[in-house]
């Protein structure tokens, strides 16, 4: 008898039960799995709107957002219907069962298979095609809106006589519309194939016609699309070479038609469309005529036309033609590529004048006068100092300063003072314990300005600070010094809840604030906080207690960020810098409005062009958008980003941009006129750094007017290298308040020097005009170094410092130990026909780890200086003192003398010592001065005694009398000596 317990039947039902809750339970899963990636998606969207409408951007954001939405619909739906439309034709279309031959009977079987689920597999390639599509033309969104709100230049191409606004904004869509008519035909005709081949309108092995009628006029008709979209590319292609690259010996990247392209590339593109033309036609008439005859005879024909016309010819023109006499072939074509680069680069007001190199003034005193008036010689260096900046007025480890400072300049009792500053902002890395509630809740913010004058140090080589101390105090006046929004503020924070944030530490203690500005999102609503907490990854933003009734998340907290976020066809430059404006700390970020496609302006790649030596060790200065190829930029919004909160404001710079009025068509609303630009945000305004770097990149070649001179390549310059380290890098362009010979007056201006290709001697200097509001704002000036001379560049001035036995002995000696000598920035100023060479010299070490200004390098008309201050480096090298100096008494020149032996030879033995110290801080002994600093003060206090004796003796006849100093020593105490000053003391090198 079976066991009724484990037959069959119970076993099988025990098993069916657990398997339905497998079923049910990955069912479950399913759904959740599906419902979490849904609301990720919900979450990403949602605080994205939610973000771009607490900074008051919402339109950017739907402009962007329905663009895309339009784009991905409209040409995905028109891709999907032109494949699925030609694969229900071609099953249309197929041929009855009967007349299929045998290979095609083979094939039964998957048709078989396939029947159940034509519609199904219909859908779902269309689909498929569609959404790639559809993704495709959704990143188009740019293009469109160009093409769709574009305004023209007013300005036409040399060669078409068509407005730059058609190669700008028209032509980009026209090539994406071909584009997608080109992929629509081509799927098509794949889709329409296959189809034809499974039931039975195409045959490849059977004898007999390969394809019925049917199929023969509905390939055709495909065909003839596709050659007839290859007619438009050839028309579009004539066009197209007024904005084509191409390698030319004169200069890389070259945009424009050249001899062989008007000569010989421009009418084989019209003879090629009109075959084209001809070409679609005949495959057209296979409609009617039901043979692949003629097309294929036409078709054979456009190709041998491309080869030879679109291929041979040009290069037979160019070898034959071009070559033989290339310079006067190119000469015309190179003429309009130097007009047009020069005005896309907006260059073409640049003025050169030639320029010395040496100067003819006998009168020294009156050249070292002039250095005062000429520039205010910057010697903190905003790439060198930030370590000093940090270790002098960091205060507390939770804040730190930016790798390299910015330069500024303020006014004080009306006289423009060059500014090296930095914000004290928030350095997570330094709060005592990280833990969520500290990085996100606690330490938010960074405080204050830290400024120093830019000209001066003080007796210890450290800045001279204007402002300084937390909160920071100085010239700068009352201002919300609060910093929640800068360069290193690269994380969220939670702010204005029920948890308090540390605001800033003082000798009373720890000060805790709560932030009271509008910006950031509001974390009441449950749905934002469960949005964030999928979006940022961090669940505990769902259910922390520290979130509560008015918390606020801040996040995209970098200006750059955020401008470039509420503005994203914009191009932002790589250095964003804070003034203090009306009150408030104000990042100020220049942005960019730019093209490649103006015709016959030569194209650079923005990332190459602007990097240099900074950029090289600090990421944060690099340009946006790195590898953009352009052919026109302008400068043509400022923004400001408020340091606390957070808000984006965008101002129209330049007024006459057609790119910038075509975007503000686009966004209308979000650019404000340049008129709302308040007096104190224009007085710290400044020309661009990355502009002024493609500028004179593009300058190197295009400082020539002449074709002939730009052919033969005699004229090109190059930037340098950074002479000041090995890192091979360009030299970064420098801010300084100086004045070009042609000017009255001093100007805040940006500064770069060039030497010709391949050489390092000097071949020309170029300032801009930086200070905005002025009537010069933007003059670009060039001095051009005669060629028949040689003017030391930078690298030779540099070799030249160093191979001065004195300064590579005090140099090796000041970087003795753990001592690290650095250079700072090698300043170029013309003056009076030559040029005068500045470089501060730090050192860090000696127990101090922040770089101190320990000597200043001075060489002008072949002299060279390196003293302890500029002041006294440029009284060495012009060989007299500044009208303003008092000279020297010359009583002070000669050894004081006695009546007592005794004190006689104390101060014979003081002067010997003092003369010995003289020597040794010459060279840079350290050991050997401060011996003689010791020897000194024994002479003179032995001199004292022998005077009180003496004194004493005789009845204090001169008891009120000073000891005698030695040569060149003011007073009796030999801390008083000018060669006992801290910043030439031993413990300073």
């Amino acid at each position: 008898m079976p066991d009724r317990g484990g037959g069959p039947t119970g076993p099988r039902m025990r098993v069916g039960r657990p398997s339905r809750r497998v079923r049910t339970l990955l069912m479950t899963l399913g759904v959740l799995a599906v419902l979490g990636m849904a609301f990720t998606m919900f979450a990403g969207f949602w605080t994205d709107w939610l973000w771009y409408r607490s900074v008051k951007y919402s339109s950017v954001f739907t402009t962007t957002l329905s663009t895309k939405i339009g784009l991905f619909f409209v040409f995905g739906l028109l891709m999907a219907l032109a494949v699925g439309v030609n694969i229900w034709l071609a099953h249309r279309l197929r041929p009855p069962l009967s007349a299929m031959s045998m290979e095609q009977q083979n094939l039964d079987r998957y048709r078989m298979g396939i029947a159940p689920y034509k519609k199904w597999l219909l859908l779902g390639i269309t689909a498929l095609v569609g959404l790639i599509a559809g993704a495709s033309a959704s990143s188009q969104w740019r293009t469109w809106l160009m093409w769709v709100n574009g305004v023209p230049f007013h300005q036409k191409d040399p060669q078409f006589h068509l407005d730059v606004s058609f190669y700008a904004f028209d032509l980009p869509w026209y090539r994406f519309l071909l584009g997608f008519g080109f992929a629509a035909a081509i799927l098509s005709v794949i889709a329409a194939a296959l189809t034809h081949y499974l039931y039975g309108g195409l045959r490849i092995t059977s004898p007999g016609a390969r394809a019925t009628s049917a199929a023969t006029g509905h390939l055709s008709v495909l065909l003839g699309i596709f050659v007839a979209l290859k007619a438009v590319a050839y028309w579009l292609d004539r066009y197209g070479l007024a904005v084509k690259s191409s390698d030319f010996k004169a200069t890389d990247n070259w945009t424009g038609l050249r001899y062989v392209d008007a000569n010989a590339y421009l009418p084989a593109k019209t003879i090629l469309f009109c075959i084209a033309v001809i070409c679609a036609v005949l495959f057209f008439a296979t409609l009617w005529r039901r043979t692949w005859q003629l097309p294929v005879i036409g078709f054979g024909l456009m190709v041998l036309s491309a080869i030879l016309i679109g291929g041979l010819y040009p290069a037979i023109v160019q070898k034959f033609q071009v070559q033989p006499n290339e310079q006067a072939k190119e000469a015309p074509y190179v003429q309009k590529n130097l007009k047009a680069t020069r005005d896309a680069y907006d260059i073409d007001d640049a003025k050169v004048t030639e320029y010395s190199g040496t100067s003819t003034t006998t009168n020294k005193t009156k050249l070292r006068d002039d250095v005062d008036s000429t520039a205010s010689i910057r010697i903190m260096d905003p790439n060198i100092v930030s370590p000093t900046f940090q270790q002098l007025q960091q205060i507390r480890n939770y804040y730190a300063f930016p790798t390299n400072l910015d330069v500024d300049r303020y006014s004080k009792d009306g006289k423009d003072q060059d500014t090296v500053l930095g914000l004290r902002e928030l350095n997570l890395n330094g709060i005592p314990k990280n833990n969520w509630i500290n990085d996100h809740f606690r330490y938010t913010h960074g405080y204050g300005v830290v400024a120093a004058k830019g000209t001066e140090a003080d007796d210890e080589g450290r800045p001279v600070f204007t402002e300084s101390d937390l909160p920071s105090k100085g010239d700068l006046g009352t201002y919300q010094q609060r910093v929640y929004y800068g360069e290193k503020t690269t994380t969220y924070s939670i702010v204005g809840g029920p948890q308090k944030e540390i605001d800033y530490s003082d000798d009373s203690g720890e000060k805790t604030t709560s932030y009271t500005g509008k910006s950031g999102v509001n974390l009441a609503n449950p749905v934002n906080r469960a949005a964030y907490a999928v979006a940022f990854s961090e669940p505990q933003i769902l259910y922390s207690g520290a979130i509560g009734e008015g918390s606020r998340i801040l996040y995209n907290r970098t200006p750059k960020e955020r401008v470039e976020a509420v503005a994203p066809w914009l191009t932002i430059d790589g250095d964003a810098y804070p003034a203090v404006v009306d009150g408030r700390i104000q990042w100020i970020v220049d942005a960019y409005t730019t093209t490649n496609g103006y015709p016959y302006a030569s194209r650079t790649t923005l990332g190459d062009t602007t990097a240099d030596s900074l950029t090289a060790t600090n990421n944060s200065r690099a340009v946006v958008a790195q590898q953009n190829q352009v052919n026109y930029i302008r400068n043509s919004v400022k923004a400001t980003v408020d340091a606390y909160s957070g808000e984006v404001k965008l101002y129209q710079w330049d007024t006459k941009d057609p790119v910038l009025k075509t975007w503000m068509k686009a966004f209308p609303g979000t650019v404000k006129p340049k008129q709302d630009i308040s007096g104190d945000l224009l007085a710290h305004l400044r020309y661009p750094q990355d502009l002024f770097k493609v500028q004179r990149e593009l300058l190197t070649r295009y400082h020539v007017r002449d074709a002939q001179t730009f052919l033969s390549g005699s004229e090109v310059w190059q930037v340098p290298d950074d002479p000041t380290n090995k890192s091979g890098d360009a030299v970064p362009p420098y801010y300084l308040s100086m004045k070009m010979p042609d000017q009255s007056s001093q100007a805040f201006s940006l500064t770069t020097t060039f030497t010709p290709n391949g050489r390092d001697n000097l071949s020309g200097f170029m300032a801009v005009d930086a200070e905005a509001g002025t009537p010069d704002y933007g003059k670009i000036r060039i001095l051009k170094l005669p060629t028949n001379t040689t003017v030391n560049g930078p690298k030779q001035v540099q070799s030249q410092f160093n191979s001065e036995q004195n300064i590579a002995e005090t140099i090796s000696l000041l970087s003795r130990g753990d001592s690290e000598v650095e250079y700072g920035n090698l300043l170029t100023v013309p003056l009076d026909g030559g040029l005068l060479y500045v470089e501060p010299v730090y050192v860090r070490g000696g127990g101090l780890k922040y770089p101190l200004l320990r000597k200043v390098l001075v060489t002008y008309g072949g002299n060279t200086a390196f003293e302890d201050t500029l002041d006294q480096a440029l009284d060495k090298v012009f060989g007299a003192d500044g009208s303003t100096t008092t000279p020297p008494d010359e009583s002070t020149t000669k050894p004081p003398t006695s009546g007592n032996p005794t004190v006689q030879e104390a101060l014979s033995d003081a002067q010997k010592a003092f003369d010995a110290g003289q020597a040794a801080l010459k060279k840079g002994d350290w050991k050997a001065y401060g011996q003689a600093q010791k020897d000194l003060e024994d002479a003179l206090r032995r001199a004292e005694a022998a005077q009180a004796k003496a004194d004493k003796t005789s009845g204090g006849g001169s008891k009120n009398s000073a000891t005698p100093s030695p040569s060149g020593s003011p007073s009796s105490s030999p801390r008083s000596s000018p060669s006992s000053s801290p910043s030439s003391s031993p413990s300073g090198g």
